[in-house]
């Protein structure tokens, strides 16, 4: 369905089994704990390759090198239009639909500095008008700042707490999004690992493909890394 709605660069997606990891660059294996859900994604992007990577527009997508690092480059503004208001820039990963998950990753703003200035993650991604989006903003408001739901209506604040705000700067952040289906919990992360800027319950969609992006803005992205209970074949 999603190959009818968004370009894909083409090559034949990676089928999973659960206890398989889909590496995307090339990036090596990574350990896991007992404790730990398992590793279905991993992304470092040094190879190059974007293969598999479903676009909103490839044309605002680029492999760069910052500060000698390969990282994924949210370099211009998308054309793209969606059905209902919700954001422009998005980048889904290869491969994986999953439920119960734990997301694990690096982000930097390449935007000026103004309130909405944002970088955004998407998760439970049925298709362009059904997805969650959490909204990196620099100052709360009704619009940003918050965990989203785009239900084929343009996107509803679903936050019940909230910081008030991302403190960007012009370096990178570690971002952590951890959701658990049947408690309806979702929690956002900012550098400190330890205590959510953002937390919402919903069960709407419970499970879906995983992406990065940004409303309107540009960024970067590295380090990717998704744990999850259930991993299967994601829809293009």
């Amino acid at each position: 369905m999603l190959a009818r709605r968004y370009p894909v660069m083409s090559r034949k997606l990676v089928v999973l089994a659960l206890s398989l990891v889909v590496r995307s660059g090339d990036a090596p294996a990574v350990a896991q704990g007992p404790d730990e859900l398992p590793v279905v994604f991993v992304a470092d992007f040094e190879s190059g390759n974007l293969a598999g990577w479903s676009f909103t527009d490839p044309d605002a997508w680029r492999i760069t090198t910052q500060d000698g690092n390969h990282v994924l480059d949210q370099f211009r503004a998308s054309k793209y239009e969606p059905p209902v208001r919700s954001p422009l820039n998005i980048a889904l990963v290869p491969g994986v639909d999953v439920g119960d998950f734990e997301l694990d990753l690096k982000v930097r703003s390449t935007t000026r500095d103004y309130p909405h200035r944002d970088l955004c993650l998407f998760f439970g991604h049925q298709d362009t008008s059904h997805f969650y989006y959490v909204h990196l903003g620099k100052e709360a408001d009704p619009h940003a700042h918050s965990i989203f739901l785009v239900n084929g209506q343009p996107r509803v604040s679903i936050a019940e707490k909230r910081t008030e705000g991302t403190p960007w700067t012009d370096g990178w952040h570690r971002v952590r999004v951890v959701r658990s289906v049947e408690k309806g919990l979702i929690q956002v992360f900012f550098d400190d690992l330890k205590n959510p800027i953002m937390t919402a319950h919903d069960r709407t969609f419970t499970h879906g493909r995983i992406g990065v992006g940004s409303f309107d803005d540009t960024g970067q992205f590295d380090d990717i890394k998704i744990r999850a209970s259930v991993a299967k074949a994601a829809k293009q």
